[in-house]
């Protein structure tokens, strides 16, 4: 540090500074956003200048005039990065109403959905149980919006005649809100432009236009310092193993960082990701392994090139060993369509893993057998299933060593070593249930994911302590590695770089991205 001038650094802030405004207004002030646009609003006074002004005076309703009519065209979009499901929105359960929109001063007399972006969206306005007009406001159903999606409704108006007449009306009073969404999730009035607002557009290219001047007269100097390599990049062979439920998200991660560090390479097999237990033990073996000659003052103990990740902590004993919360996530349980159940309680689910339940006719299902698919011990997800849904309590002796040969008229369990292998054998055997990471489960075919006691898999039940099958993914390592080793710098990566951008497209939750990121363990932990 003592060799990089002043100038580099200012050169370097101003780079950052438009960078990071450009990521809060695409990254998080636009990722899940309901906005609405009123794109008409005019009354009889306002049009005497179009020529067709006299229809609009001439509006009856029951053959009387309207008094003061008026008209009002608006826009609602999906204006945010992510999709809009019609669970998203801010209302009781038994509510179909999603958005309320009320016209101070005035009543409505009609509306009609004028123009839907996509043909697909019609269906949701047809007979719709949330598409209705009062007096002063109009209600709308809870539409689900992909990315980009909008539909307008026009409403015909007349003044309310408590309001006194020749006063401009206020302006329409857009009322909804949306789950997860940015600013507390309320409907925000939008603005029609194709790319950024204008003044982040001014912001940016000023910021843009300081810096790069910066960075000119300071990286062409004579003496300027020679740039440093991406602060996360290190160079060497990193070797990775753990738990299965999470070695899709750390694969996909270690692809990108080798791909930006070209001096790191991190290969990843089927062979090191086994378990979490089997995972410490690898771990904790390369470390007690390590020469003492390999150490030194600067190193210390730590493995430069070693990282294992468990589902949960790790438990008493392995004090070399030294954890780092990554991710929040989520389990569920798996059952075979056949089984004909999606919805189980926590008296059931260890009713049947103790052997108590048997056939989900039981559960009002249907008559099939239940056959339980489980992971080897050592697998987190089956030990965090044991731990918090089934209250420790142990799963009954497996009967068949091999799950596509268990006696199908018979129940019974199997355990397997791999969660994908799992999830094949769940779909194949009728009436079989198991476990596996949320994200995995979701795109299997054949499987259906259990609700339990009614709660589905997601961060929102999770973090409210309704849903009980989760934790926190960790990344260990043996002793304090190196700050510039390749152990540090892919985990850095992971966690506070742009490696965590991989975690939630595999169904799980940056730590760093929750309200209390130190909270990123169950209850207990």
């Amino acid at each position: 540090m003592s060799g990089l001038s002043w100038e580099s650094m200012v050169a370097a802030l101003g780079l950052a500074i438009p960078v990071g405004a450009a990521l809060w207004e695409f990254g998080f002030a636009g990722r899940k956003r309901l906005g609405y646009r009123v794109q008409m609003d005019t009354t009889a006074k306002n049009a005497d200048t179009h020529p067709h002004a006299g229809v609009l005076r001439q509006m009856q309703q029951n053959g009387t005039s309207l008094a003061d009519p008026s008209f009002v065209l608006l826009r609602i979009q999906n204006s945010g990065w992510t999709h809009i499901d019609a669970t998203d929105y801010v209302v009781r359960d038994d509510d179909q109403v999603g958005i309320r929109i009320n016209f101070p001063g005035r009543r409505v007399d009609g509306m009609v959905v004028t123009e839907l972006s996509h043909d697909y969206l019609r269906p949701c306005f047809d007979d719709a149980a949330g598409l209705r007009m009062d007096d002063g406001h109009i209600e709308l159903p809870r539409v689900p919006l992909n990315r980009g999606t909008h539909y307008k409704v026009l409403a015909v108006l007349e003044r309310d005649p408590d309001f006194p007449v020749g006063q401009a009306f206020p302006d329409p009073v857009v009322v909804a809100g949306i789950k997860g969404g940015v600013r507390g999730g309320r409907i925000k009035k939008t603005e029609s432009h194709t790319f950024a607002s204008r003044p982040v557009m001014v912001f940016i290219a000023l910021l843009v236009l300081i810096a790069a001047t910066q960075s000119f007269t300071s990286f062409t100097r004579d003496d300027a310092p020679t740039q440093a390599a991406p602060v996360d990049c290190a160079e060497g062979t990193l070797t990775l193993s753990g738990s299965t439920a999470f070695k899709s998200a750390v694969t996909d991660a270690a692809k990108r960082y080798v791909k930006k560090c070209t001096g790191a390479r991190i290969p990843v097999t089927d062979d090191t990701f086994k378990g979490s237990v089997e995972g410490l033990d690898t771990l904790e073996a390369a470390g007690k392994k390590r020469p003492e000659t390999a150490r030194t003052a600067e190193t210390g103990p730590g493995l430069p090139d070693r990282l294992a990740f468990t589902d949960g902590a790790k438990g008493d004993g392995r004090p070399q060993l030294l954890p780092r919360p990554v991710a929040l996530s989520l389990f569920t349980l798996a059952v075979n369509k056949d089984a004909g159940v999606q919805d189980l309680s926590l008296k059931q689910l260890r009713q049947i893993y103790s052997g108590d339940i048997t056939n989900w006719r039981q559960v009002n299902g249907n008559n099939v057998p239940i056959h339980l698919v489980s992971r080897h011990p050592g697998s987190g997800t089956r030990s965090t299933l044991v731990h918090q849904v089934l209250a420790d309590r142990e799963l009954l002796e497996v009967t068949s060593a091999d799950c596509a040969g268990m006696d199908r008229g018979k129940p019974g369990r199997c355990e397997v070593g791999d969660t994908d292998i799992l999830l094949d054998n769940v779909a194949s055997i009728p009436g079989a249930l198991g476990h596996s990471e949320a994200g995995a489960a979701l795109t299997h075919e054949g499987i259906q994911q259990v609700r339990i006691a009614g709660y589905p898999a997601t961060v929102e039940g999770a973090d409210a302590g309704a849903y009980p099958y989760w934790q926190t993914e960790f990344a260990y390592t043996y002793g304090e590695p190196p700050a510039d080793s390749v152990a540090a710098g892919f985990l850095r990566y992971l966690t506070e770089g742009a490696g965590k951008d991989s975690l939630p497209v595999h169904g799980h939750r940056p730590c760093s991205e929750l309200e209390k990121p130190l909270l990123c363990r169950p209850v207990g932990q």
